[in-house]
């Protein structure tokens, strides 16, 4: 077994780098950071939130062919502490020079990892906290954790302009148990994090802290179980995918990856090798929003609505990956070249993980009569990272198929967020003594920007009706799909409908197949389900897009986000909610294509105290794009062993 780990070399930005979407290398991001210092003031006073490649345009990136020379540029937000100002600014690498600075007033960046500790750090060491502490009896500082959560908006007149943190203490039974068992309900630090300043300590009273440590850690169980003999996954061969930079080649899938301290993982210019040709099928995807608000209406808890990957960024949150725990089998490895708050680079070793996996089955069909057997196993690729997000863990997969398929599929597990049972646990569940896991969703919005062989495509949604009982249907066993174009951004404001087996499809109707279709990709939602938030809560305000499983908007690249911009603290109405009010045509053009999925978790004893992975997901497929099945070309696999 043979494992890699991507090690590119920095390219110059004067002689190009290999791709205009290759991600920045540690020697630009150390560049950009420098030219900022340099050119606009930006002292130690400053947080960098965010350092990305600020990305070409999309008909730059299509029309590019190898050894063309293009602009190498930088996006960054910063944060002054000073005067809690964000500024944008764009730095041209090519040029030396920052090409773009301007304030952006009255928004709040993400909150950063480095801020989380310094916070906590700030909280632990205040003799106001060590005072409502000792009134819980609870002395030995070392036990106890400060989570700090960002605040929502909840219109709070004193909140306002305040950049601020609201945490969440624990303590643990021992310095090394789990601290999620042990909530200290009750205590909320709020923080100003541009001061690092205690402003107030919320004390809604002593509530006890639920007994058990709730532990789960190898070095804690008793015994294991015997009964397991080992499973081995090699490729002798090596795999069969090819990368180069970030470009990736896998049987006749074509395509590129990113990766951005927001989104995390971003695939770039998916295609299939067709015939002899590349068609295009997404110029870019990604998970661009995704919320967890939790149901428990007390006033601690009913704060809790998490923008993960607004709020927090997934990409800053990633795991570094380890061969044979997190993956399995002939790897290869990409890391993510990143900055801390203060513009240094941080690199996350194995961020992305790059192998194949045997699916069972891809077709199959026994002719009795000639005795004759045809099968083929199905392989797919899979790329993937995985987050921790305080108490959870995110694992977040792309996976491309032989047929020409492609599924995302979010694993959860981790541990739940939990409450001290002060009353009967209505709003969740009891896992163990005095401990209620508290009812919550997790949304996730996909943007999935398509390029069906051009960029003009239009969207279908497709329901199956009962064609009624009649001279036609005299037996009533027919149905039919109608297909209803979504010609409008509110037309394509649409829920899942399961009862009539719904589905959304993308098409270009100025391409057609050899029967005369129009070819298209049809999206097949999976496990969903609607927000139980009220219209009107704080939290509907701001993730609108949650009210709805599918959106379109008319390509636009500006519109990256369906909450906005600038989630943190922000009172909401951003993003798709506001976009979509033009209405805008979305009729054979440039169309992105917005999939909002839910995962609906009302927790169960079984759920503690880790989670046993939770899927959600949903699965794109080709309709009509090809001229037949696209893996009859897959050849048979060697038998293993004699077949009796």
């Amino acid at each position: 077994m043979t494992t890699t780990r991507e090690t590119l070399t920095s390219p110059n930005p004067q002689a190009g780098a290999l791709h205009p979407l290759e991600p920045l290398t540690a020697a630009e991001i150390n560049q950009a950071v420098s030219l900022l210092r340099q050119q606009k003031n930006v002292g130690d006073g400053f947080r960098f939130p965010s350092v990305t490649l600020h990305e070409p345009p999309k008909a730059l990136v299509q029309a590019y062919q190898p050894g063309d020379r293009f602009e190498r540029e930088v996006a960054v937000i910063l944060l002054d502490n000073a005067t809690g100002q964000t500024y944008e600014a764009i730095v041209s690498l090519t040029q030396g020079h920052v090409t773009s600075w301007r304030q952006v007033p009255g928004v709040q960046p993400n909150i950063m990892a480095d801020e989380l500790v310094e916070c906590e750090a700030v909280v632990k060491a205040h003799p106001d906290f060590h005072a409502a502490l000792a009134k819980r009896g609870i002395t030995d500082l070392d036990l106890v954790m400060v989570d700090p959560w960002a605040p929502g908006n909840f219109g709070f007149e004193h909140e306002k302009g305040i950049r601020f943190s609201r945490c969440i203490c624990y303590l643990r039974a021992t310095p090394d148990s789990n601290a999620y068992a042990r909530p200290i309900d009750g205590l909320i630090p709020v923080v100003d994090l541009n001061k690092m300043a205690l402003i107030r300590i919320e004390d809604l009273g002593v509530v006890s802290v639920p007994p058990e440590p709730g532990e789960y850690e190898a070095r804690f169980m008793p015994e294991f179980r015997k009964d397991i003999k080992p499973l081995h996954i090699t490729q002798p061969e090596g795999p069969s995918f090819q990368v180069n930079g970030h470009h990736i080649r896998w049987q006749k899938w074509d395509f590129r990856i990113g990766f951005t301290p927001r989104e995390g993982l971003v695939l770039y210019c998916v295609s299939y090798e067709d015939q002899g040709r590349l068609r295009p099928i997404l110029h870019r995807a990604s998970m661009a929003e995704m919320v967890v608000p939790y149901g428990d209406p007390r006033p601690q808890h009913y704060r809790k609505n998490a923008f993960d990957v607004g709020e927090h960024g997934v990409g800053l949150l990633a795991n570094s990956l380890k061969l044979g725990c997190d993956c399995v089998g002939e790897i290869y490895y990409f890391d993510g070249v990143l900055t801390n708050s203060r513009g240094e680079v941080s690199v996350i070793e194995n961020a992305i993980c790059l192998h194949e996996e045997d699916f069972g089955m891809l077709w199959k069909h026994t002719d009795w009569r000639r005795e004759s057997v045809e099968v083929r196993r199905s392989r797919r690729l899979a790329i993937s990272f995985i987050a921790t997000v305080d108490n959870y863990e995110y694992a977040f997969f792309w996976y491309f198929y032989q047929d020409g398929s492609i599924q995302f599929e979010v694993k959860l597990t981790g541990i739940l967020l939990c409450a001290a049972l002060a009353n009967t646990p209505k709003y969740g569940t009891l896992v163990a003594p005095e401990l209620n896991a508290t009812n919550h969703q997790h949304f996730f919005c996909m943007r999935l920007d398509f390029d069906l062989d051009g960029t003009a495509n239009s969207v279908y949604e497709v329901n199956t009706e009962a064609e009624p009982m009649g001279p036609e249907n005299p037996m009533g066993n027919a149905f039919y799909a109608v297909s209803t174009l979504l010609a409008t951004e509110q037309q394509a404001q649409r829920l899942i409908d399961p009862f009539t087996a719904r589905y959304w499809k993308v098409v270009n109707p100025n391409v057609t197949n050899r029967l005369g279709q129009p070819v298209g990709f049809k999206l097949a939602p999976g496990e969903n389900v609607l927000p139980f938030a009220h219209p009107d809560s704080p939290i509907m305000k701001r993730a609108g897009f949650m009210g709805k499983h599918l959106w379109v908007t008319p390509y636009d690249p500006a519109e990256r986000y369906p909450a906005g911009d600038y989630p943190n603290q922000h009172p909401g109405s951003q993003g798709l909610p506001q976009w979509t009010q033009a209405n805008r045509s979305i009729e054979n053009t440039d169309v992105v294509v917005w999939y909002n999925f839910g995962h609906h978790h009302i927790p169960r004893p079984e759920d503690w105290p880790v989670m046993p992975t939770a899927y959600s997901g949903f699965m794109l497929k080709p309709v009509g794009f090809f001229d037949c099945n696209p893996a009859l070309d897959v050849p048979p696999s060697e038998p293993k062993h004699a077949c009796h």
